[in-house]
C-alpha cells in the first residue's frame, strides 16, 4: 500500500488552511475591538502561508527565496504565533518581549549562516525543528503550570507540548536519515513530517482561537460583575454571591455578618476637591479594605460596591465581636493613614449586623439592619463603628416590610 503523500497537495492544504483562519477570525472579531494579541497571530498565519506558497515553487525560484527567505519567514511566523500566545495569558513582557525578539534574529541569522556554509539539509532540518521547538517551551509552561489556568488552556499547553516532542523528533530522525531526511525526499519520513504539519497547523490555529474566545468571555464576565473603578463586585454580583454564601452558612448552622459602610461626607470632598480626587478616594479605600481582609481565608468573605460611596462587606462563620473588631481596625487603618496620592484626608462610618445564617434570611433585610447601624453611626458624629444587635422579631419585621 503507497503512503506517500502529494507534496503540492499538502503545502496547499498549509496554505489555504492559514488563509481561512485568517478570514474566519477577522470576519468574527470585525465588530470587535481591535485585539493586539489576535493581530499579532494574524500576521503569523500570512508569513507561514507564504513561506508555504515559496516551497511549492521550489523550482522556480532562487534557492536564497524558496530556502533561506521562507524560513526566515517560518522563524518570524513561529515567533509572532507563540508571542500572541504569551499575550493572550498578559505574561509577554518587557523582558520577555526583549528575549523573544533577540532569539527570533539568532533563529533567523543562524540559518542563514549555515546554508551559506553549505550544510546539509538534513542539518538545516535539525537547526529549524530544534529552533521553533525553543519558541514552544515558554508559552507550554505558562499553559500547563499556572495555578489559575482553566481545563482549555491546560488541555492546549499539552498539545502544544505534543507538538515540541514531535519537532524533536523529527530533528533526530533528520539525524538518523540524513539525506533520506528531505521534505522533498519521496518516503515514510516524508509522510509523517507532512502529517505532522498539517496536524501542528490545525491545532495552532483552532487553539488560538478558542483560547482567544475564552478570554474574551472572561473579560465579558468581569465587565458584567465588577465595578470598573474600584474592582470589587458591583451590586448585582455581590447580592448574587452574598445569597449563595448564606444559603451554604444556613446548611451549616454559621454566622454571618453584614458590614455597610460609607466615606464621610463625601460630597462635601466632590465639591470641594471636584469628582476626580472623590474617585481617587472610593480607589483607595477599596484598595484598604482588600488589605484588610486578607486575614480572612478568599472564600470567606464579599466585597462589593453598593452604588455611589456605599460598599458593603460580608463575612461568613464571624461572630459579632470579630465582625466589629475587623469594622474597627478598617476605621481605624483609613482614619490614621493619609494616603501620600490623595490632597485630602477622608474617614469612614460603618455599621455592623450579625445573625445566624438561614435560608429565609434576606440580603435585603441585612442591609437595613446595618444601615440603620450605620445612621447612628452618623449620628454619633461619623469616623466610627455602630453595632445592631437584632431581636428575631425585628429581623422579621424589617423582612416583612420588604416583601
Amino acid at each position: 500500500m503507497d503512503f506517500n503523500l502529494d507534496m503540492k497537495t499538502v503545502f496547499m492544504s498549509l496554505i489555504f488552511g492559514h488563509i481561512f483562519t485568517v478570514i474566519l477570525i477577522t470576519a468574527y472579531r470585525r465588530s470587535s475591538v481591535k485585539d493586539r494579541s489576535v493581530n499579532i497571530f494574524i500576521l503569523a498565519k500570512w508569513l507561514q502561508a507564504i513561506a508555504w506558497a515559496m516551497l511549492i515553487f521550489r523550482s522556480a525560484l532562487p534557492e536564497i527565496m524558496s530556502i533561506v527567505l521562507a524560513n526566515t519567514l517560518l522563524f518570524i511566523g513561529a515567533a509572532m504565533e507563540t508571542a500572541a500566545l504569551l499575550i493572550l495569558q498578559q505574561v509577554f513582557t518587557r523582558r520577555a518581549r526583549r528575549w523573544h525578539f533577540l532569539y527570533m534574529i539568532i533563529c533567523v541569522v543562524g540559518f542563514a549562516v549555515i546554508y551559506m556554509v553549505g550544510v546539509s539539509e538534513s542539518t538545516r532540518i535539525v537547526y529549524a525543528s530544534i529552533g521553533t521547538t525553543v519558541f514552544l517551551i515558554y508559552p507550554v509552561y505558562r499553559m500547563t503550570r499556572e495555578p489559575q489556568a482553566s481545563p482549555l488552556k491546560r488541555l492546549v499547553g499539552y498539545l502544544y507540548g505534543v507538538v515540541a516532542i514531535s519537532l524533536v523528533s523529527r530533528a533526530v530522525a533528520a539525524l538518523q536519515l540524513g539525506a533520506h531526511a528531505g521534505l522533498f525526499t519521496v518516503g515514510l519520513y516524508q509522510t509523517f513530517s507532512f502529517i505532522a504539519l498539517y496536524l501542528i497547523m490545525i491545532l495552532g490555529n483552532i487553539g488560538f482561537v478558542l483560547l482567544s474566545k475564552e478570554q474574551a468571555d472572561a473579560d465579558l464576565l468581569r465587565m458584567a460583575s465588577y465595578d470598573e473603578m474600584t474592582g470589587v463586585f458591583n451590586r448585582r454580583t455581590f447580592i448574587i454571591q452574598s445569597r449563595n454564601h448564606i444559603h451554604k452558612l444556613a446548611r451549616q448552622g454559621k454566622l454571618v455578618s453584614f458590614i455597610l459602610f460609607d466615606v464621610d461626607a463625601y460630597k462635601t470632598i466632590n465639591d470641594t476637591y471636584g469628582h476626580f480626587t472623590g474617585d481617587r478616594v472610593l480607589m483607595d479605600m477599596a484598595n484598604r479594605v482588600k488589605e484588610c481582609l486578607s486575614r480572612f481565608p478568599a472564600e470567606n468573605h464579599l466585597f462589593g460596591r453598593y452604588g455611589g460611596d456605599e460598599f458593603a462587606v460580608l463575612l461568613s462563620d464571624t461572630d459579632e465581636r470579630e465582625a466589629a473588631e475587623w469594622a474597627e481596625a478598617l476605621r481605624r487603618t483609613i482614619a490614621d493613614n493619609l494616603s501620600d496620592i490623595l490632597p485630602v484626608a477622608y474617614t469612614i462610618s460603618l455599621g455592623v449586623v450579625t445573625v445566624r445564617a438561614a435560608a429565609d434570611i434576606q440580603l435585603d433585610t441585612l442591609y437595613v439592619l446595618s444601615d440603620q447601624a450605620l445612621y447612628k453611626a452618623k449620628r454619633a458624629g461619623r469616623n466610627r463603628v455602630a453595632v445592631h444587635v437584632p431581636q428575631t422579631d425585628t429581623i422579621e419585621t424589617v423582612q416583612q416590610s420588604n416583601q
